[in-house]
């Protein structure tokens, strides 16, 4: 039964839904698959906590209603993972961190809430890079996670423990967060589907803030039917989240065929960067050839702005950082230093052993780039690049449906590759910060394998708002190339 139900696991929610009306298998017996799949992959660091006892009780519930004819959510059978950034009532939340040790929290975050209310299980928290800060969960206080397809290798962030949960079959869906790619980076790394809607179609309430002008909270799966769903449950606006948009959310699982020929737009100066591998570009650039001969009009398109999008994105996200973190001190809750005297030397000690390196680096950046007499050089001055760069991006998309680029310059690298380099850490972003700075809705493509055994995703962008025809283009590309 252990490979069977695991092959019918991935064939989409909808599927398993209809093996359980029909008595096949049951809401427990998913659950007991990935409890048993999770203890057999333990190695891989994906979870730092499994709620057993939770899911099972909900997996009963929902069976005995099934078992009685009364409703059931429209996620039911759906067992997901969710990163130790976002809120679950009653949980422990510590983002990874020390300075938030056995820190629980006392609500559920509205996309947690709204999960719940279509009965998804969610199976427990998954690790993450420290305060989502970093590109391959190796910036964790728990240890990094490993790659499944390769151990030696890392699984991307700062969603690592999301992707590879997804990966590894120890779920059928996760929520990850973005900051400057940490949903489309992870899943680039590990084959999976990432999204990152646009910013404020789904409520940020309940999540730690790393950069509150940056953060989106999204989905990973195995097949865009499934992040449509969750889509679904999820988006729309929050009143307890003053950012959350009020544009009406669409039926994202309705009508995902692609009816039309497309118009994309793509960057040379991506696909021919010193910094990405020629076996990603090559592979880009055949894609390219095969939309082209399929009808879609595929043109090159100028990015003046490539060199300045990490840039940009540091000196703002650090800033925000620095403003964000300032909370967590030792004062009221978390890690506080048993050797302190005064109040003082308890935010000064209680920060310094509860942060691990690369927050402390870019609090301490943050805080630079905000102080007298630089704040003009670099926050006010980054901030009018930011708004150079979103105007140039939407005026291509007026232009164009999508914009089409690399996820990562990269497959996943080896562990320990690049913890000494921190801009060699940075630069594995280069080709995800510029939906976060503009704020728009972007997508990994699983669509590659590299000679090395890894895989690597196309990365589709859209305007505001174009969720549905990010997901609808997704399963074309999917199900075509």
């Amino acid at each position: 039964m252990h490979s069977g139900l695991g092959s019918m696991l991935l064939t989409g929610l909808k599927n398993i839904q209809e093996e359980m009306r029909a008595g096949n298998t049951t809401c427990r017996q998913i659950v007991n698959h990935y409890l048993q799949v999770n203890r057999e992959k333990q190695h891989l660091n994906a979870f730092l906590e499994i709620f057993e006892e939770d899911a099972l009780t909900q997996a009963e519930s929902i069976d005995n209603r099934l078992k009685s004819g009364q409703a059931v959510g429209k996620l039911f059978g759906m067992v997901i993972g969710v990163k130790d950034v976002i809120a679950i009532k009653g949980k422990r939340l510590t983002a990874s961190s020390k300075i938030l040790d056995d820190f629980h929290s006392l609500y559920n975050a509205t996309v947690i809430e709204r999960l719940l209310a279509e009965d998804a299980i969610i199976i427990g928290r998954c690790n993450c890079d420290e305060f989502a800060m970093g590109s391959s969960n190796e910036n964790s206080a728990f240890g990094p996670v490993l790659n499944d397809i390769d151990n030696n290798r890392v699984s991307g962030g700062s969603s690592g423990g999301s992707a590879v949960a997804v990966q590894a079959g120890l779920c059928m869906a996760s929520l990850g967060s973005e900051t400057g790619g940490s949903i489309r980076q992870p899943s680039s790394f590990c084959g999976n589907i990432g999204f990152k809607p646009t910013y404020g179609r789904l409520s940020r309430y309940g999540l730690i803030a790393f950069a509150s002008s940056f953060d989106q909270i999204g989905p990973i799966t195995n097949n865009v039917e499934d992040m449509a769903l969750m889509m679904e449950a999820m988006a729309g606006a929050d009143p307890s989240d003053a950012t959350s948009s009020k544009h009406k959310p669409e039926a994202y699982s309705e009508n995902l065929q692609l009816n039309k020929k497309l118009k994309i737009a793509y960057y040379p100066q991506t696909l021919d960067n010193p910094k990405i591998d020629s076996e990603i570009s090559k592979a880009m650039y055949t894609l390219i050839d095969k939309l082209r001969a399929d009808g879609h009009v595929v043109e090159a398109q100028d990015l003046k702005f490539l060199d300045y999008l990490v840039p940009t994105y540091y000196v703002l996200t650090t800033a925000e950082a620095s403003s964000n973190l300032s909370r967590f001190s030792g004062i009221h809750y978390g890690f506080r230093d048993k050797d302190a005297s005064d109040m003082e030397s308890v935010i000064k000690r209680s920060r310094s052993k509860g942060f691990g390196k690369e927050v402390q680096r870019r609090i301490i950046l943050g805080t630079f780039v905000l102080s007298s007499g630089y704040y003009d050089a670099y926050y006010t001055k980054a901030q009018k690049v930011r708004r150079i760069i979103r105007d140039d991006t939407a005026k291509t998309l007026n232009k164009y449906d999508l914009i089409l680029l690399p996820t990562t310059p990269t497959t996943a690298f080896k562990l320990g590759e690049k913890t000494t380099d921190p801009i060699e850490m940075y630069l594995a972003d280069i080709f995800t910060v510029q939906a976060n700075i503009t704020g728009m809705p972007a997508i990994n493509v699983p669509l590659f394998r590299h000679s090395n055994g890894m895989p690597f995703g196309a990365q589709l962008m859209g305007n505001y708002y174009s969720e549905h025809l990010l997901l609808s283009v997704t399963d074309h590309f999917l199900k075509n190339y």
